[in-house]
């Protein structure tokens, strides 16, 4: 039995690569036409053609994502979206998650090396290398510019997968800085299933079933100076904390490897 199982894994992995590859090859030439119309409207008609693909890719794979709104987003505002980092799924579902809204993700750097996939990523993605101080200071700079031009962002905090089995890993300053130096509310979202969907430490692990990500409360940041960043981070800490909590996420306190 664990041999058919493990057959039928690598099967659905290889069709799941064909469809993945095979969509994006389809959406390339669009994308390659509107990286010539600048960072801003050709950008926003390049997300269009990702989530596209997100949509495409999910249903091929008979992933059925589903938002859930604890708290509704405002399609006139824009927001710094923050989500916890469980699964390399989480990029499509990122692109599944934030409807009707303009915006940037925070990407590693190392993704853009990617034959074709680092030329979308890298038209779509503020890019950031953790290791290089400049590098990551300029990256910061460009989420900056973006929130001032009335377009969101999304960052994970957690800066990368969390490996712990609790809710959360310890999340970074940087989304809170930048909140706070462009007063832009924060909107953290939950992702429950993509740790199901598939696991961190297997591309054979990718599994059919449903996706949900949670909305939570809008967090405002009127006011607050960089005295107050610790104090943000904690409160959007404990309240996504809470969330995963609430709605038993699966990898919490699991002995799964």
């Amino acid at each position: 039995m664990k041999v058919i199982k493990k057959i039928i894994a690598i099967l659905y992995t290889m069709y799941a690569f064909t469809v993945f590859v095979t969509i994006m090859f389809l959406i390339l030439p669009f994308i390659i036409i509107a990286s010539f119309f600048g960072k801003i409207k050709g950008g926003n008609f390049i997300y269009k053609l990702c989530k596209l693909w997100a949509r495409l890719v999910l249903f091929m794979l008979g992933i059925f994502h589903k938002n859930i709104f604890e708290w509704p987003v405002d399609g006139s505002k824009h927001y710094v979206f923050v989500f916890n980092h469980i699964s390399y799924l989480d990029i499509p579902v990122i692109l599944r998650s934030v409807k009707k809204i303009n915006f940037r993700v925070l990407g590693k750097a190392e993704m853009a090396k990617i034959p074709v996939f680092g030329f979308i990523y890298r038209s779509a993605a503020v890019l950031v290398e953790r290791g290089d101080a400049e590098k990551r200071a300029k990256s910061v700079q460009q989420l900056k510019s973006v929130l001032n031009k009335g377009i969101s962002v999304v960052i994970a905090p957690e800066g990368t997968f969390n490996m712990t089995h609790q809710p959360l890993k310890s999340f970074y300053d940087g989304a809170f800085k930048i909140a706070i130096e462009t007063q832009t509310a924060i909107r953290p979202m939950l992702f429950l299933d993509t740790y199901n969907r598939l696991h961190y430490n297997s591309i054979f692990s990718l599994t059919p079933g449903r996706s949900r990500t949670i909305f939570l409360e809008e967090i405002p940041v009127e006011g607050l100076t960089m005295d107050d960043v610790e104090l943000l981070k904690n409160k959007v800490f404990t309240i996504m904390e809470t969330g995963l909590i609430r709605h038993k996420a699966s990898w919490i306190n699991s002995n799964k490897k």
